[in-house]
C-alpha cells in the first residue's frame, strides 16, 4: 500500500517552520563571520571579543545556504518577534494538520541538547527518534505504532570532526541528562560512559561515532562525551540535514539523510544476532522498507545513488544489503527497478 502523504498545507508549513528555525540560529551572529579550510571542507565561525579576548564559535559547514543567512543577520535579529511568532502559528498548524508530535521526554531533551549546541556540533540524531522526523522531509504520515519508541534515544557524530572543531558545547550533555534523571552507565571494562538510562523510566540515551576496524569507545571532545564506534556509521551520518522535532515551537536538529537511513538500515538489520535482537531487525527491515518505497516514488536518483555508493564499498558491504534483502522481496524488487 502506497504511503498516505500529508496535505500540502502541512508540507508547506513543515518547511516554512524549518526556514525560520535555520534563520533563528543565523540570527545569533555576535561578531564577524571567519572561515577555516580543514581537509578541503570550509567550516565558519563567529568571531567576537569578550573584554580583552577574542572567542570563535562554531557555526557550520560554508554552504551557500548558510553564507547567505548569515549575510542576513541584522535583518533576521529585527525581525525575531514577528519570527517566533510565525514559529508558534506553523507548530499549531502542523499539529492541527496531523504531524505526530515529540512526547515531552524526548522534546525535553533535544531542546536542552539544541540549547546547549550538541547538533551545532556535528552531533547527529539517529535511530527511531530521527525516523520519526522524516514525516516532516518526506511529508509522509507515520502510524503512531509505527513510531512506537524503543525507549532508545541515539546521537552520533565523526571523532575526527569532533577534534577538528576547536569548539565545546556550551554545557556538558552528561549534566544535562543528570537534571533530566538520567543515571550514567559505566562501559566496560575500562569505565568510559557513553550511555545513561532514565531512573524512572525505560530510556537510553546513546553517544555513538564510526569506526573503522575496531569497534571500541572514543572520545567526541566537542560534544563533551565519549561514544561506542560502530562499523558502517560513517556512512549513515555522512551529509547530516537540518530537521523540525515538533516539541512547543519546534527544535532544531540534525539527522541523517533518509536514503542514507533507509540503506544503512538493511546493514544494520543483519548484524543483529539473538533472540533479543531479531525482534530490533525486524523494525529495522520494516523502516528500511516504508523509507524505500516514499522514496523510490519521490526520489528515485537519491536512493539509487545510495544504493550504489554502500554496494561499493566492498563486499561485506553487499553481503549485509543482500541478506536484508533475501527477506524483503517487494523491496528488492523495488531496489532492482531502480537500475
Amino acid at each position: 500500500m502506497p504511503a498516505l502523504s500529508h496535505s500540502r498545507a502541512a508540507q508547506v508549513a513543515y518547511q516554512d517552520l524549518l526556514r525560520l528555525h535555520l534563520e533563528e540560529t543565523a540570527s545569533e551572529l555576535i561578531g564577524s563571520v571567519e572561515e577555516r579550510v580543514r581537509n578541503g571542507r570550509c567550516y565558519l565561525y563567529d568571531r567576537f571579543r569578550i573584554g580583552t579576548e577574542m572567542k570563535s564559535r562554531y557555526l557550520g559547514e560554508g554552504t551557500p545556504e548558510l553564507r547567505a543567512r548569515l549575510a542576513r543577520a541584522a535583518e533576521l535579529r529585527a525581525g525575531a518577534g514577528a519570527r517566533r511568532a510565525g514559529m508558534t502559528r506553523l507548530a499549531r498548524i502542523l499539529r492541527a494538520e496531523g504531524f505526530i508530535a515529540t512526547d515531552r521526554d524526548t522534546g525535553s531533551l533535544l531542546l536542552a541538547f539544541a540549547r546547549a549546541g550538541v547538533f551545532r556540533l556535528g552531533g547527529t540524531l539517529v535511530g527511531t527518534a530521527a525516523y520519526a522526523l522524516y514525516q516532516g522531509e518526506l511529508g509522509v504520515r507515520f502510524d503512531s505504532d509505527e513510531l512506537a519508541q524503543t525507549g532508545d534515544i541515539d546521537f552520533a557524530s565523526f571523532e575526527r570532526l569532533s577534534v577538528a572543531l576547536g569548539d565545546r558545547v556550551e554545557e556538558n550533555p552528561g549534566d544535562i541528562l543528570q537534571a533530566l534523571k538520567f543515571d550514567p552507565v559505566p562501559g566496560m571494562p575500562d569505565r568510559q560512559v557513553w550511555k545513561w538510562r532514565q531512573n524512572r523510566g525505560e530510556a537510553l540515551v546513546e553517544f555513538l561515532t564510526p569506526a573503522f576496524g575496531d569497534e571500541t569507545v572514543k572520545p567526541l571532545p566537542a560534544l563533551g562525551v565519549s561514544a561506542q564506534a560502530l562499523n558502517y556509521l560513517n556512512y549513515l551520518i555522512a551529509d547530516p540535514i537540518p530537521a523540525i522535532a515538533l516539541y512547543r515551537s519546534g527544535v532544531l536538529v540534525q539527522i541523517p539523510r533518509p536514503e542514507r537511513f533507509a540503506i544503512h538500515k538493511l546493514i544494520v538489520a543483519d548484524r543483529r544476532r539473538g533472540g533479543a535482537d531479531q525482534a530490533k531487525a525486524r523494525k529495522d527491515r520494516g523502516q528500511a522498507a516504508f523509507l524505500i518505497g516514499v522514496l523510490a516514488q519521490d526520489r528515485p536518483d537519491d536512493l539509487a545513488e545510495a544504493l550504489a555508493e554502500a554496494q561499493a564499498r566492498g563486499p561485506r558491504w553487499r553481503q549485509r544489503i543482500g541478506a536484508s534483502l533475501s527477506r524483503m522481496p517487494d523491496t528488492a524488487a523495488i531496489l532492482r527497478d531502480l537500475a
